[in-house]
């Protein structure tokens, strides 16, 4: 039963030497160094997960050990060009003889080494293996044995998720049978590294009373766990931090197991999800894991319809913020029809799948399809990821080793997700964000996110920063803030930006009223004010332009008072705009300029009742005001929230001509024409490397997508650095290259038609 899986010419220094020919990056791959320069490379030298960005993964079934064709799978192998793929090893389930008693085998398995026959496959042709764990629950058996290993609520009863128990982070489960697991698997097999989907435990919505998680909460915080899920209660808030604290003591544990073990480059790499919500409910901080990893296997499967794909790029450059972009982020990109509803064993509809994975490209994403189940009745999904995975190995030295080319950057925290947003962050921090993501991609204007921890680093490079209701900020956060605007930068800031602490306890007043220009911010929470309440109200623009533009009459329009400002563009016919939300007045500095006032709500229903009550008050939506040497658009109407929720174009058009006055000019990139297109700007050394993702089709907003719409000509402007001239241009998806036109230092050409996407590559 514990016969060895490898043989002797399958040695571990021999295998680096295959796979170092095998996934040498392309000729002319770089690296960014400071400053947004970048240096050539030799990619032969680099580790395994600096090399291997197109991964595979067939996840094993129970039944699959009696019907699993490795030799097909081995071809499929060498048709995708992937350089690694992720094999079912251990955890729930063992697909190797291992020695522990209690590791639960699936039956059809018998005494087969399925996880060795495949790792040995894997490395006979050069590619890196990663074992694959499942880690969070076990059968009954163990229980049994271990009753202590599991967790249990408040009444002592064990955590169960279907017919498995959910083992707790904090028992010997964790630190003494899991890493013996690891050491096992290991030795057995010489991967190169260990993963794990669901590494982390019991989510934040249960709470775990066993006695190592007394002891341990004891230990940390001087108490006893918390009864209850209570945000006034300090306990419950010191219990958020530990949990968090211990997934990254497990992070750091396992990786010391699988070097010890397997050398300096044997990682231990978890797996992580795309959203900051979705890594909240796991206790997995984003940000403090990116500090320990060196490649991110993303397990962010597909998109919602109010992210559409755009957010599989946001994604990526969200991550890349906080991981480095000289590391890889592989992300499972499934075959099967994986979202509302999900079908494990049926094909994705092919321009879904294919959308997903071109707009992770667009974002630094590198591809990995995944199927559920060795054998498919459904083998249509087999097509899918070919073509794309050749095509990126074709074009990988333009998609790695970059960076972004923007000057706008949108600012968020986990914390301000867990603290502000609390039970809710949804309304009160996803939908901010969203709506101003779709409103950027909308007008094409390239952004990059920016950890709120991160501002000094990244402002020198920015010259607008959006606090998109990042309601949660710390001292040192306000004064970062305060440095950049000093400095000559514009702040655009919503809603309840900066009126709570780091703790989500209100303020007295905004931390940066004097920014904004405003006095007299009240919280939410504290006034019982829903963030969801919609009502028939509007915002009232000035000044009122009505009297001269062609119309009704009604003999006591206001008096044309002067210009309307910039920001308002596009709105010369109209006096108000929907809003739907609520208002609350504030002290404006006499200095600042409000652009916008509140119209309260009144009946819209019947209609012969749907006239303004109160058309006018002085209530502010959109104050604009000058600090220092920079400006400040402070928005207290919450339109990034209704643009996100309700799409009226509206809300989309004023969030972008915000954010066009507060650019002053200084935007990279322009792109004209019709569709909705996804630009995603980047430099290597002596190029720009632009995407373009058309994201027009009828199923935009609706998954999945049944067939893609072609749009252009497309009309594209791109700043170039000072002194550069364009030298050549390339089109990477259609192969032309086309004529360049210089204009006062813009490099200009023409995209005639764009299916699903273009790159062009614009060499100076």
């Amino acid at each position: 039963m514990t016969q060895p899986s490898h043989s002797p010419g399958n040695s571990r220094r021999e295998f680096l030497k295959r796979v170092a020919a095998v996934t040498a990056v392309a000729a002319g791959a770089a690296t960014p160094v400071a400053g947004g320069e970048v240096k050539e490379t030799d990619p032969t030298k680099a580790p395994w997960y600096r090399r291997a960005c197109r991964w595979g993964q067939t996840n094993i079934t129970e039944n699959d050990p009696a019907r699993y064709d490795i030799a097909w799978w081995r071809r499929y192998w060498k048709r995708t060009e992937v350089q690694g793929v992720i094999i079912n090893a251990g955890g729930i389930y063992a697909y190797y003889p291992s020695k522990f008693p209690l590791h639960h085998r699936p039956e059809a398995l018998g005494d087969r080494d399925l996880y060795g026959e495949l790792a040995r496959a894997a490395h006979e042709d050069g590619l890196a293996v990663l074992a694959r764990m499942d880690s969070n629950k076990a059968y009954e058996p163990m229980y049994r044995a271990h009753p202590d290993w599991f967790a249990v609520d408040a009444g002592g009863r064990v955590y169960r998720s279907g017919e498995h128990y959910v083992s707790c982070i904090s028992s010997p489960y964790y630190e003494e049978y899991l890493p013996g697991i690891l050491q096992e698997i290991i030795e057995r097999s010489h991967p190169e590294g260990i993963t794990d989907n669901s590494w982390s435990g019991l989510g934040r919505d249960s709470i775990c009373y066993c006695p190592h998680c007394a002891r341990r909460f004891r230990a940390y915080a001087g108490k006893d766990l918390p009864r209850a899920h209570n945000w006034n209660d300090a306990g419950y808030r010191q219990w958020i931090q530990w949990s968090y604290a211990r997934r990254l003591e497990i992070w750091d544990l396992n990786n010391r197991i699988t070097k010890q073990a397997g050398g300096a480059n044997c990682l231990w790499l978890g797996m992580n999800g795309g959203g900051i919500s979705g890594q909240r409910r796991s206790f997995r901080d984003c940000k403090a894991i990116c500090e320990r990893a060196e490649i991110l296997m993303l397990d962010h499967q597909s998109r919602s319809d109010s992210g559409g794909f755009q957010n599989n790029a946001e994604t990526g450059k969200l991550l890349h913020g906080v991981l480095g972009w000289d590391k890889l982020i592989p992300e499972s990109m499934p075959m099967y029809q994986m979202g509302r509803p999900t079908f494990r064993l049926s094909s994705k509809p092919e321009p879904e799948a294919r959308m997903w994975m071109l707009a992770g490209f667009a974002g630094g994403i590198q591809p990995w399809w995944h199927h559920i189940s060795a054998y498919h009745e459904d083998r249509r999904m087999y097509h899918t990821a070919e073509p794309i995975f050749k095509w990126h190995k074709a074009n990988e030295a333009f998609l790695l080793n970059r960076r972004p080319v923007a000057s706008v950057g949108i600012v968020w925290s986990q914390r301000n997700t867990d603290f502000f947003g609390r039970d809710n962050p949804e309304e009160t921090v996803d939908q901010p964000w969203r709506g101003w993501i779709q409103a950027l991609v909308r007008a094409r204007i390239p952004y990059l996110p920016v950890h709120v921890d991160h501002l000094q680093r990244e402002a020198a490079n920015l010259a607008v920063l959006i606090l998109p209701n990042l309601g949660a900020m710390s001292d040192p956060q306000v004064a970062a803030v305060r440095r950049f605007v000093e400095k000559g930068g514009t702040l655009v800031a919503t809603g309840e930006t900066s009126l709570y602490d780091e703790w989500g306890d209100a303020r007295p007043d905004f931390a940066l009223a004097d920014l904004f220009g405003v006095k007299g911010g009240k919280a939410r929470r504290e006034t019982g004010k829903r963030v969801s309440d919609t009502r028939h109200t509007y915002l009232r623009l000035t000044p009122e332009l009505r009297g001269q533009v062609d119309g009704p009459k009604a003999g006591n329009e206001p008096a044309i008072t002067g210009q309307r400002h910039a920001v308002l563009a596009g709105f010369e016919e109209t006096d108000i705009l929907p809003y739907g939300g609520t208002l609350e007045a504030l002290a404006v500095d006499p200095k600042a300029e409000v652009l916008l006032t509140y119209i309260p709500a009144f009946p819209a229903f019947p209609p012969e009742t749907a006239w303004m009550r109160e058309p006018r008050t002085n209530i502010p939506g959109l104050v604009l005001h000058s600090a220092g040497a920079g400006r400040v658009a402070f928005l207290p109407a919450d339109i990034d929230r209704r643009f996100a929720t309700e799409n009226l174009p509206d809300h989309g058009d004023l969030l972008a001509s915000l954010v066009r006055w507060a650019a002053g000019g200084n935007l990279p990139l322009d792109v004209t024409g019709r569709g909705l297109v996804d630009c995603e700007l980047y430099q290597q050394a002596g190029r720009y490397i632009l995407h373009l993702v058309n994201l027009t089709s009828a199923g935009t907003w609706r998954a999945p997508v049944h067939e893609l719409i072609p749009i252009g000509p497309l009309r594209v402007r791109v700043r170039l650095p000072q002194g550069a001239q364009p030298k050549m241009l390339k089109r990477l998806v259609s192969g032309e290259n086309g004529a360049v036109a210089v204009d006062k230092g813009w490099a200009e050409f023409e995209v005639k038609s764009l299916l699903d996407h273009e790159v062009a590559v614009l060499q100076f």
